[in-house]
């Protein structure tokens, strides 16, 4: 049975008054996954039946492990089976063509210590019509980050499916992972209302620690140069400026 958002909310959605907005949004979450099977689970025990999160949908990029079984244990997860490993991007578009939300919640497969609160404050933001995007910063976010306080890679956020739906083609033709500097860019161009909510005990899982440290690192290092295949450094320091100007005007930070 499908869960609406207009019904069972946890205290915090509650207490914050965003009743009478919240119906006006409905929100699909996606989780792009690769070999997660290990820890996969951890999250959708959390965001699976959340009141605030119509629907669940796992894109298993071409994983090699049982990552697509574990998703499919958990009643009313959708789970999309990729045969090959396309990357992030492409997964995206996959999920999000299968949303029926017009607000998308992302995350990370790989998250430690995520609650139903860290959900909720990340959809809040947005279905209270305070914000037009969320974005979380984690309690591992790289300290520059944490003290210029955005996190602009971060995989945890709440966005309009129209910033991956209006721009398929295009996301389809990044590299792997260039996804989430693609979306900031359009969320600068439409000067979009940003809120950066820390999640201090939510952590993402270090490629070293999947894979160890040797393979670790350079799989870390690959991701970086198809992040710069989308955005060059001096690129980087003007997002991040033009977001935090954006979430300071918003006085969106949490």
């Amino acid at each position: 049975m499908e869960l609406s958002i207009r019904v069972q909310l946890p205290a915090i959605a509650l207490s914050s008054g965003i009743i009478g907005t919240m119906a006006e949004k409905v929100v699909s979450c996606v989780i792009c996954a690769y070999n997660e099977a290990g820890r996969i689970a951890g999250v959708l025990k959390v965001v699976a039946g959340h009141p605030l999160v119509k629907e669940v949908i796992i894109v298993d990029d071409g994983s090699t492990d049982n990552t697509s079984e574990v998703a499919r244990s958990f009643p009313g997860v959708k789970v999309i089976t990729q045969q090959k490993n396309t990357g992030k991007s492409r997964a995206l578009v996959n999920g999000v063509g299968s949303a029926a939300g017009d607000a998308i919640l992302l995350l990370d497969a790989d998250l430690q210590n995520l609650t139903q609160e860290n959900i909720t404050a990340l959809i809040e933001s947005v279905i209270s019509g305070r914000a037009d995007v969320s974005i979380s910063l984690r309690g591992n976010s790289l300290a520059l980050y944490r003290a210029i306080g955005i996190d602009f890679v971060s995989g945890e956020r709440v966005f309009p499916r129209t910033l991956i739906s209006d721009y398929a083609k295009e996301i389809t033709e990044l590299s792997r992972f260039g996804v989430e500097s693609f979306m900031n860019e359009r969320i600068i161009e439409q000067r979009l209302r940003i809120a950066i909510v820390r999640l201090d005990n939510v952590i993402n899982t270090r490629k070293a620690q999947k894979s160890g440290f040797f393979r670790g690192t350079l799989e870390e290092i690959r991701m970086v140069i198809d992040i710069m295949w989308v955005i060059s450094p001096i690129e980087v320091i003007r997002q991040n400026y033009m977001m935090l100007k954006l979430s300071r005007r918003n006085q969106g930070t949490r």
